[in-house]
C-alpha cells in the first residue's frame, strides 16, 4: 500500500496514535506535514525518524482550534510540499466531566478541538484536493463516536459530529475524487499523560485482565494497529470506501 507521491498532514503528531500513524507513512513513502500544538522537541523527534525513510517532513506548531493558525499552516506545507494530498485528523482533547460540572469553556473547547478543526482543516486541503481530483480525509474516533458513555457529553457529541461530517464530506466530495472516512480506536495502549480524561482507570488500569477480557482478541490494540488502518484509507488500496467506519477495537463493540 505505497504512498509514494502523497503528502499528508497528520495532527497531533507528536505522540502516541498520532506519532504511529507519520512513522507509517513515512515507510509508505509519503511527505508529511507534522503538527502539534506545544511540544515542539517532541514533534522534532518524530520528524527526524520519519526523515530516515528518505522523505520530506514540515514541522508545524499551531492550534488547530484556531481557523487562521490552521490556514497559516496549510499555506505553510502548500509552500514547501506542493501538495496535502492526505488530511488525518488525530487531534483531540477528552475530559471526563457530568454534566452539571462541564463548564461553557469546557463545552467549548472540546467542541473547538475535536470538531471544529476538522472543518478547519478539510475546508483548507479541499480546494487543493479538487484541482488534483484525488484526496483521502481521515478521522479518528472512539468509543464515543458509536457509544453513549457517562460524563463524556462533549466529546462524545463532538465526535459523534465529527462522524457526521465525515459522511457529508463523503457525500459531497465523492464527485471530485476526494474520500472521507473515520477510523474508530478501542482501548489502546498508549501514554497517558492527563489522568483526569480517563478517570475509569484509577480502579482499572489499562491492560487490567478484567479490561481485557471484554475484548474479544484479549488484547490492547496498539498505536500501529490504528497506523496500519490510516495508510489503509490513506492508500489507493482503499479507493472505493468512502463515508465509512472501521472500528480498530478487537471486536470490543460488534454491531
Amino acid at each position: 500500500m505505497s504512498l509514494k507521491g502523497k503528502t499528508a498532514l497528520i495532527t497531533g503528531a507528536s505522540r502516541n496514535i498520532g506519532r504511529a500513524v507519520a512513522l507509517a507513512f513515512a515507510a509508505e513513502g509519503a511527505d508529511l506535514v507534522l503538527n502539534t500544538r506545544v511540544n515542539g522537541e517532541e514533534l522534532e523527534a518524530v520528524a527526524a525518524e520519519c526523515r530516515k525513510a528518505g522523505v520530506r517532513v514540515v514541522g508545524a506548531l499551531a492550534d488547530i482550534a484556531d481557523a487562521a493558525a490552521v490556514e497559516a499552516m496549510v499555506r505553510q506545507g502548500l509552500a514547501e510540499l506542493g501538495a496535502i494530498d492526505v488530511l488525518v485528523c488525530n487531534a483531540a482533547i477528552r475530559p471526563h466531566k457530568a454534566i452539571t460540572e462541564t463548564s461553557l469553556e469546557d463545552w467549548h473547547r472540546v467542541m473547538a478541538v475535536d470538531l471544529h478543526s476538522a472543518f478547519y482543516l478539510a475546508r483548507a486541503v479541499v480546494p487543493g484536493m479538487k484541482e488534483r481530483k484525488r484526496g483521502s480525509i481521515i478521522a479518528l474516533g472512539g468509543q464515543s463516536a458509536i457509544t453513549g458513555r457517562p460524563n463524556t457529553a462533549a466529546v462524545t457529541a463532538a465526535k459523534s459530529g465529527l462522524l457526521g461530517l465525515v459522511r457529508a464530506l463523503a457525500a459531497e466530495l465523492g464527485p471530485f475524487g476526494i474520500r472521507a472516512n473515520m477510523v474508530v480506536p478501542g482501548f489502546i495502549d498508549t501514554e497517558r499523560r492527563y489522568a483526569d480524561w480517563y478517570p475509569e482507570f484509577k480502579q482499572t488500569p489499562p491492560g487490567d485482565p478484567a479490561q481485557v477480557k471484554e475484548i474479544p482478541l484479549r488484547r490492547l490494540g496498539r498505536p500501529e494497529d490504528i497506523a496500519d488502518a490510516c495508510v489503509f484509507l490513506a492508500s489507493d488500496a482503499s479507493s472505493y470506501v468512502t463515508g465509512d467506519t472501521i472500528r480498530v477495537m478487537g471486536g470490543r463493540v460488534i454491531g
